[in-house]
């Protein structure tokens, strides 16, 4: 874990000054022991200096501050306990709920997952206006649902495309 030290304060961005040796990553987490507040860097702007993002407030923080990376990326809770939860960008609870209680944790940043491993639906989304779901129904889980063919019922039964187009 290298250190570093805060070289510039605009509101919730922040410079920070490695050694160029020991520069960190983009969307490493770094961390300001004193106040505990976790920065995340979003840019390597040359010489040392990486540009960082507060995921915090950043009253009282004044350059020449200490600054350790973590050497990994921010990560939140994922799974079941955290539906229906609140939560902040760092993952704490912030619905008053009590705890999370995490079984894993996922980075903020990655990417998303291929085509095979979503799950195909066949199922209409009834969005409660007439017009909409007699026109133009839409597929539920479906990824780009908002383009689509757009054709009424009549012309998907009468051309044979209701399959391929209407869903």
């Amino acid at each position: 874990m290298s250190e570093g030290i805060v070289v510039q304060v605009i509101g919730a961005v922040i410079d920070v000054e490695f050694s160029r040796e020991n520069l960190p990553k983009v969307y490493d987490a770094l961390l300001i022991e004193e106040s505990g507040l976790i920065l995340e860097v979003q840019q390597q702007l040359g010489d040392g200096i990486v540009r960082t993002i507060a995921m915090g407030q950043t009253e009282g923080l004044k350059r020449g501050t200490k600054v350790t990376n973590t050497g990994d990326a921010v990560t939140v809770p994922v799974g079941e306990k955290t539906l229906g939860r609140i939560l902040n960008v760092l993952g704490d609870p912030i619905d008053g709920k009590g705890d999370v209680g995490e079984e894993e944790r996922m980075p903020i940043h990655r990417d998303p997952p291929s085509y095979e491993e979503q799950a195909e639906s066949s199922e209409i989304l009834e969005t409660g206006i007439k017009v909409i779901d007699l026109m133009c129904p839409f597929a539920k889980r479906r990824k780009g649902w908002p383009v689509r063919w757009c054709r009424s019922w009549k012309n998907c039964e009468y051309d044979g495309t209701y399959s391929k187009h209407c869903l």
